[in-house]
């Protein structure tokens, strides 16, 4: 199993942005066009990840500006965290969000924010509830924070 910074690999940018479309029903553009903002390198947000196994990407995580919500002024947001199916329960969400703490610390990030409804899984993984707002869809949802240690 490999952990991937998409920003190194640019070669997986198309595979991940279709793998993305398909499990969170957002048009592969719209990825393609983030990721590529962050091949760019203007800053240090938008970033994607990737959990490949034998070529095949089997999990997914990307740190963007705002994930659908009211609260533009918290940021950046985690979003489109997915595990396949038959990979899950073997912490590699927990692995993956790992790998992002380290490298946002690494970029001088080091407060992460989130919407979910997964509130079991977030807060195991430490992450704290912090208020409701609303979304897109003007629904309340949950929002946590993550406060990155150098330790993580």
């Amino acid at each position: 199993m490999e952990f991937i910074k998409l920003r190194e690999k640019s070669d997986f940018i198309q595979n991940a942005a279709v793998w993305f479309s398909q499990k969170w029903d957002i048009p592969k553009e719209a990825y393609i066009e983030s990721m590529f903002q962050m091949m760019e390198g203007i800053g240090a947000i938008p970033q994607w990840y990737l959990v490949v196994n034998e070529n095949k990407i089997i999990a997914g995580v990307g740190v963007i500006e705002n994930d659908f919500h009211e609260r533009k002024d918290l940021k950046p947001n985690i979003c489109a965290l997915y595990v396949e199916e038959e990979y899950r329960s073997q912490g590699i969400a927990r692995d993956l969000l790992n790998f992002v703490y380290k490298d946002m610390h690494s970029l001088d990030i080091d407060i992460l924010y989130l919407i979910t409804d997964h509130v079991n899984l977030y807060e195991k993984l430490n992450w704290n509830f912090l208020t409701e707002v609303r979304d897109d869809d003007n629904m309340l949802t949950r929002m946590y924070e993550y406060k990155i240690k150098t330790n993580d």
